[in-house]
């Protein structure tokens, strides 16, 4: 576990809130120069705490209208079977997020596709043609309440 104190608590906010918050800007208001800001966020980088830099896609702007999380439990648990799936899942454009799980099902799927035809020719066409799947079991999202990739204890820092 990396060692994080306040200030790069601090700054984590920032980057959270605001990828594109300069270091000029994140150093005024923590009252230190720049430097101390850029090496805290570069050390980080390579620590692995902070993993990357991305923008937040509206799918509805983009037509992709219909959120599916789908379980899927599979007919065989060996290593090579999981990894496998893994592989083959990750190569379907509109799985954007998959997990392992435990519990009744053996992954959790999060799909985005424009409506219920495009889910139909995905099911069909693509999920069915990976080996190894015993049952898919969708859960259709009716209303988006939260989505945001964002971690409260993150956003508290800026109140320290």
């Amino acid at each position: 576990m990396a060692k994080i104190d306040d200030i790069d608590k601090k700054i984590l906010a920032f980057l959270h809130e605001d990828a594109f918050l300069s270091n000029k800007e994140m150093a005024s208001r923590l009252g230190m120069s720049a430097t101390p800001i850029h090496e805290r966020i570069k050390r980080m980088e390579k620590e692995g705490v902070i993993t990357g830099y991305r923008a937040m896609i509206n799918p509805a702007k983009l037509g992709k209208t219909l959120t599916v999380f789908c379980d899927i439990s599979l007919k065989e648990h060996a290593a090579d079977y999981l990894k496998q799936f893994e592989q083959d899942v990750m190569q379907l454009v509109e799985v954007q997020e998959c997990y392992c799980v435990s519990g009744h099902s053996d992954f959790l799927l999060k799909i985005v596709v424009a409506d219920m035809d495009e889910y139909r020719e995905f099911i069909l066409h693509k999920l069915a043609s990976i080996k190894n799947i015993g049952n898919a079991q969708s859960h259709f999202v009716m209303n988006e309440v939260e989505n945001e990739h964002f971690m409260p204890w993150i956003s508290n820092s800026l109140k320290i």
